[in-house]
C-alpha cells in the first residue's frame, strides 16, 4: 500500500514539473514512469500476500471485518483489504506465584475462598487455541488482546466461583481432579461462546495456609506412629505365639517319652547299649551291679 500512495504522489508531481522551465521539464517523463512502476509494483504486492503455517488472516476491509478467513499459503486479495494475522497453534497462558513463569511479571496467583472459610493459592495453566471459522467473531467483539479480556477474567473468576464448593484440605487432596473437571467444563463452555477453544487446564499447585499445612503434617506424624506401633504390637504378638507353640511342643514331647519309657524298655536298652560297649576295643572288663546299670572298669587303670 506504501509504494501506491508514493507512486500516486510521484505521478501527480510529475504534470507539475511537466510545466515548469527547462531543464527541470524534460525529467517530468522520466518521474511519471517511475511512479507507475511504483504504482504497478506496489498493486502487485498489495493484492499477493503469504500467511504462515499456524495462522489465519482475517479480512478488513475499511473497518470491516469479513466472515472468511485466509488459512496458510500464498493468497492473492484485492490490495485495498487490510489483513490482520492470528495464530491459531496451541498457546499457554500461566498464572503463577513463582516468579518468570507467569505471563504477567510479579506474583500472578489465584487466591480463592473455600468453603471453610481459607484462603488458598492456585497456581494454573491454561492452554487454548483460535477456533479458525470463529476468528472473524472473535476479532470483531474481542479484539487481538483476547488473552486480557477473555483468557485471563474468564478463568480466574470460575476459579474462584467453584472453589467456593470444597474445603481447603479436600481441594488440596482428594477432591483435586474434581475440581479440575469442574472448572474445565465451565472455562470451555464460556470460551467457546467467543471463538477459542479449550484444550486443557492444569492446576500446577495448590498452596494452603500455612496452619493448615501444619495441622496436616501433624496429623500425618500421628497417622505414621500409629502404624508403627501397631506394627511393633503385631510382631510381639508373633513372637508371643511363637514361644506359646515352642513350648507346647517341649512340653508334649516330654509327655510322649515319659508315656512310651517303661521299665522293660529301658531294660531293652540297656541290653543294647552293653552290646556295643562290649564290642569297644577300650572296654576289657564288664561288672554287672545290682541295678540295670553296669559299671565299666578299663583294663589300663
Amino acid at each position: 500500500m506504501t509504494l501506491i500512495i508514493i507512486g500516486v504522489i510521484l505521478f501527480l508531481a510529475s504534470f507539475g514539473i511537466a510545466k515548469s522551465e527547462e531543464p527541470i521539464r524534460r525529467f517530468a517523463g522520466t518521474l511519471r514512469s517511475i511512479a507507475l512502476g511504483l504504482f504497478a509494483i506496489g498493486i502487485i504486492t498489495a493484492c499477493i500476500i503469504q500467511i504462515d503455517v499456524g495462522q489465519i488472516g482475517v479480512k478488513k476491509l475499511f473497518g470491516k471485518v469479513q466472515k472468511d478467513v485466509l488459512t496458510s499459503g500464498l493468497h492473492f486479495i484485492n490490495p485495498l483489504l487490510e489483513i490482520e494475522r492470528l495464530d491459531v497453534k496451541t498457546l499457554n497462558y500461566t498464572m503463577s506465584g513463582i516468579q518468570d513463569e507467569a505471563q504477567k511479571p510479579g506474583d500472578d496467583a489465584i487466591r480463592v475462598l473455600t468453603a471453610d472459610g481459607l484462603e488458598v493459592t492456585i497456581d494454573l495453566s491454561v492452554l487454548y487455541r483460535v477456533i479458525p471459522v470463529d476468528a472473524p467473531m472473535l476479532l470483531q467483539e474481542t479484539g487481538a488482546d483476547y488473552e486480557d479480556k477473555i483468557v485471563r477474567p474468564i478463568t480466574r473468576t470460575r476459579i474462584r466461583d467453584n472453589a467456593v464448593y470444597y474445603d481447603a484440605v479436600a481441594l488440596y487432596s482428594t477432591k483435586r481432579d474434581e475440581f479440575q473437571q469442574r472448572i474445565f467444563k465451565t472455562i470451555e463452555t464460556d470460551f467457546k461462546k467467543r471463538g477459542l477453544l479449550l484444550e486443557n487446564l492444569l492446576v500446577r499447585n495448590i498452596t494452603l495456609p500455612q496452619s493448615v499445612k501444619a495441622t496436616i503434617e501433624q496429623k500425618i506424624n500421628a497417622e505414621q506412629d500409629a502404624q508403627k506401633m501397631q506394627f511393633v504390637l503385631q510382631k510381639e504378638r508373633q513372637e508371643a505365639e511363637r514361644k506359646r507353640v515352642e513350648a507346647q511342643g517341649i512340653s508334649d514331647y516330654q509327655r510322649i517319652i515319659s508315656e512310651s519309657l517303661t521299665d522293660r524298655q529301658l531294660q531293652y536298652e540297656g541290653i543294647k547299649a552293653q552290646l556295643e560297649i562290649a564290642k569297644s576295643q577300650n572296654a576289657k572288663v564288664i561288672i554287672m551291679g545290682k541295678g540295670n546299670t553296669p559299671v565299666i572298669l578299663d583294663s589300663k587303670n
